[in-house]
């Protein structure tokens, strides 16, 4: 079929719009999907392919690093093929990919095809965002990002409550071939719906600066991941990836400065609003998915839940968001500052309420704060979108939109990573206080208000006890993480007195 070039038609129809709309959020949600179904059928990959639990990591870590090192190159992709062939391009790249990882037979194999299926992934979501922005008018910016971030961050909400069912059903494969459906409708929508548009002349390209910023990803990526594992600067092996990354990251810099049209284009950090947006989605990057990786090793290691419990608790995340987002559309006219403050207030509560948490808490009391927290991600989703782009010329949204999402997926792993350090490290810190304290000549130990009924029986007890010292010690590791989280969303209150409510015409 032809495509329709976008300057044909600029202002779209609503019944168009909306079939826009719609088909963007379809790829937008499947690629968000896949970023956690993965993580619960990790230990059933792991038994299939005999391998260690560092080497199944990697089926996770690959995929991460190929997303961080593409989605950047979406702007330069559009110039060179265009918006509609990319997509085609990508989905249908991602279609094979996962495929692929479904049938494949070894551990290297399922490595590769996810190295592929993160890069053929990556430019999907700016690429809808610059899509929808570029056919919605601008007075609807407000519901059309809400309906579109909806479909962004519902789908590592659900994601793994649904490959956890399906690995237990069946078996990780179909984890996998779950994708193959969704993505070929989303890429039928795109073949009917979107239309041709984004192409320019070929620009010289910066292949010095995409290399460069490339392996400062990749290097942070893997500091990152492997760094608490590694002992982080105590180990040979992590000095040497922080070395590589600060000099190609310093090189980047240098040679952004010398070339005409640098890999990324500081004419985009000239706009205020578009530089507090970055700020802002890298903490909305960092709060929206923290709790995905804390919550779940809560309840199931130290709570006891069954993942169809623990794949409930999330799904309360996922309908707080619902409700997030469709209040935030109904503001959308309204000063975007007020729902950014709202969101933030109502995540950081959230923070501070999971930072109550003790070891008898029962559903309601973890599914209150998680309701909560998706309400505040959503109301703040669409405001971000809207400060963001809001002031930026149309031609500058695919360089605008790659940079924005690649800044959100950054803003998630170095949380993650701080999070996962101080649960770990304050964690150990207090264990070692609590058990130093417990010994057979410790007078308290010998009172039943302290231990209970009876003696302590120390050769029979002694186990018993420890292992209750640790389950308090991670739970004090655990709000200590959530007390950062609400500290953070606090702190970046102030940060809001620097948007300035101003439209371009």
């Amino acid at each position: 079929m032809s495509a329709v070039t976008a300057e044909e038609d600029t202002q779209a129809d609503g019944a168009y719009k909306m079939l826009v709309l719609v088909t963007m959020a379809c790829a937008c949600m499947l690629y968000a999907l896949t970023l956690t179904i993965v993580n619960v059928a990790l230990p059933q990959m792991q038994g299939a392919f005999s391998a260690t639990t560092e080497e199944i990591s990697w089926v996770v870590t690959l995929n991460v690093v190929a997303t961080a090192v593409v989605t950047p190159l979406t702007g330069s992709l559009v110039a060179w093929v265009g918006q509609r062939r990319l997509l085609v391009i990508c989905l249908s790249g991602f279609t094979l990919a996962s495929l692929a990882c479904a049938m494949a037979t070894s551990l290297e194999a399922v490595l590769f095809f996810r190295i592929l299926q993160g890069g053929f992934g990556a430019p999907v979501v700016p690429l809808s965002q610059a899509i929808v922005l570029q056919t919605w008018p601008k007075e609807e910016y407000g519901k059309a990002n809400g309906y579109l971030g909806m479909s962004v961050v519902i789908g590592p909400a659900i994601g793994p409550s649904i490959g956890g069912w399906l690995a237990e059903e069946y078996n990780w494969r179909f984890v996998f071939l779950m994708i193959v459906p969704l993505s070929l409708l989303a890429l039928a929508g795109v073949l009917r719906w979107i239309r041709e548009g984004g192409k320019t002349t070929l620009p010289r390209f910066d292949y010095l600066g995409f290399l460069l910023f490339s392996v400062a990803i990749v290097a942070l990526q893997l500091v990152l991941d492997r760094g608490e594992r590694e002992d982080w600067l105590q180990s040979g092996t992590i000095v040497t990836l922080v070395i590589v990354m600060c000099a190609a990251f310093a090189m980047f810099v240098a040679n952004s400065a010398c070339v005409d049209r640098p890999f990324i284009r500081p004419t985009l950090l000239k706009n205020r609003n578009y530089v507090v947006g970055l700020f802002l989605v890298f903490v909305y990057g960092a709060v929206n998915f923290t709790p995905l990786v804390l919550l779940p090793q809560l309840l199931q290691a130290y709570r006891g839940y069954p993942d169809t419990l623990i794949g409930l608790v999330l799904a309360m995340r996922g309908v707080g968001m619902i409700a997030g987002f469709y209040a935030a559309a109904k503001m959308g006219k309204m000063d975007p500052r007020i729902g950014l403050v709202l969101g933030t207030l109502a995540i950081g509560t959230s923070g501070w309420m999971m930072s109550l948490y003790d070891l008898n808490m029962d559903f309601w009391a973890l599914a209150w704060p998680s309701i909560l927290q998706g309400i505040g991600c959503g109301l703040m989703w669409v405001p971000l979108s809207m400060v963001s782009f809001s002031t930026l010329e149309r031609e500058l949204l695919p360089d605008a939109t790659s940079l924005f999402h690649l800044i959100r997926n950054m803003g998630t792993s170095l949380y993650v990573a701080a999070s996962v350090f101080l649960l770990v490290r304050t964690s150990k810190i207090r264990y070692a206080e609590m058990v130093e304290g417990i010994g057979p000549f410790e007078e308290r130990l010998k009172f039943p208000e302290v231990v209970g009924a009876g003696a302590v029986q120390w050769m029979d007890s002694l186990g018993l006890i420890a292992g209750e010292a640790w389950r308090q010690s991670a739970l004090t590791g655990f709000t200590n993480c959530f007390w950062f989280y609400a500290l953070t969303c606090f702190a970046t209150l102030p940060v809001l007195v620097f948007v300035k409510i101003r439209k371009v015409a």
